[in-house]
């Protein structure tokens, strides 16, 4: 379409060439380990440590470093010429086997592109775990060369977390991590809109809210968009005019997201809950037809979906359907309550 034209430059086919080329001679070089190690026999031989492993393939196999190191230019090849589920493998045999630190983590992201190009979701969280854990554990030359990986990692996971059934729990157990907080508050603040967009659209994770607006607001300054808004509106202005307005625009945002788009719905059914709950338990006397309308509902839909609400939040509530309002009953949680609430998370933060 660039040129007007139904033929290939003549540079594609001579690239296309080479590649095939390299490919050929790769995969020649890589014969005999390949074969090897796809020996079940030789699976279960292999153990955590890589030294000894490598011993064990250069003694009884003859396997040397350097036909384990063509096995990452091998699966590189792959990748680039488009078989992801050949190059899953190939780097897959490489990061068991192999002893260079960097090589083995570039052969992790490796892996990972794969599967996500290749849409295997369950097997791709389990890499972007690996990962995860690799590149905490790894000792790297600055401390902004691991800035950066986890910058990456926050990035690529996106694809793994927004197509995988359990991604909305992983999403916030993986950015709440005190490592990623303070890379998102550092290098990507931008991220918070898809960590506040899995804690609203998962009620499960509401317990971790709190700490979502302490981080919201110390990155406010440098970060903002109409879905963090809302949630400092609701929570820390307690301006429902201004959040209902946050959560129209919301819509419009979500819409146009790529990872987003498909829970819009979702968020808005979610983020109205959260929106009731705060305006129901701040006041006293709740006018049913001003909430529905902050909600952007019918009357009649908004009347059922409000005592939808108080049944599901177990509120200690009266509604009085003559005089379109509801009542709220006084009630205080104990000392000791209070404590329990406040120190729930403190075991899950210090595993």
């Amino acid at each position: 379409q660039l040129h007007n034209t139904d033929q290939l430059p003549a540079e594609f086919d001579e690239k296309r060439a080479a590649l095939i080329k390299q490919l050929t001679e790769s995969e020649h070089k890589t014969k005999h380990i390949r074969e090897v190690i796809e020996n079940p026999e030789v699976a279960d031989a292999l153990r955590q440590d890589k030294l000894q492993n490598m011993k064990l393939l250069q003694d009884s196999y003859q396997c040397t470093p350097e036909m384990v190191l063509e096995l990452y230019n091998f699966g590189q090849l792959q990748y680039s010429s488009g078989n992801y589920g050949g190059s899953a493998d190939i780097l897959l045999h490489f990061s068991i086997l192999s002893t260079d630190p960097e090589l083995t983590l570039s052969a992790l992201w490796g892996k990972l592109a794969s599967e996500i190009l290749l849409g295997n979701w369950e097997v791709g969280l389990g890499d972007l775990l690996k990962l995860r854990e690799t590149i905490d554990k790894t000792h790297f030359k600055t401390p902004a060369e691991q800035l950066q990986q986890r910058v990456w990692l926050l990035h690529w996971s996106l694809f793994v977390f927004f197509n995988h059934p359990k991604g909305r729990d992983g999403i916030v157990e993986t950015f709440m991590l005190p490592h990623y907080v303070s890379t998102i508050q550092n290098a990507c603040p931008w991220i918070l809109r898809y960590l506040v967009a899995a804690v609203i659209t998962n009620r499960r994770k509401r317990n971790m809210m709190q700490d979502l607006v302490k981080t919201i607001q110390q990155v406010s300054y440098m970060y903002q968009d109409p879905v963090t808004e809302f949630v400092e509106a609701l929570y820390v202005d307690f301006d429902f005019d201004r959040a209902a307005t946050k959560l129209e625009e919301c819509e419009s945002v979500l819409e146009n997201d790529f990872f987003l788009t498909h829970a819009v719905d979702d968020f808005v059914e979610n983020a109205r809950f959260f929106l009731a709950e705060v305006y129901c338990r701040i006041h006293k006397r709740i006018d049913m037809k001003a909430l529905t309308t902050r909600l952007n509902m019918k009357p009649e839909d908004g009347e059922k979906w409000i005592v939808k609400l108080i049944r599901e939040s177990r509120m200690d509530a009266k509604v009085d359907f003559k005089e379109g309002t509801v009542i709220m009953n006084s009630s205080y949680n104990p000392v000791y309550q209070q404590v329990i609430e406040r120190t729930r998370n403190l075991v899950f933060r210090t595993q």
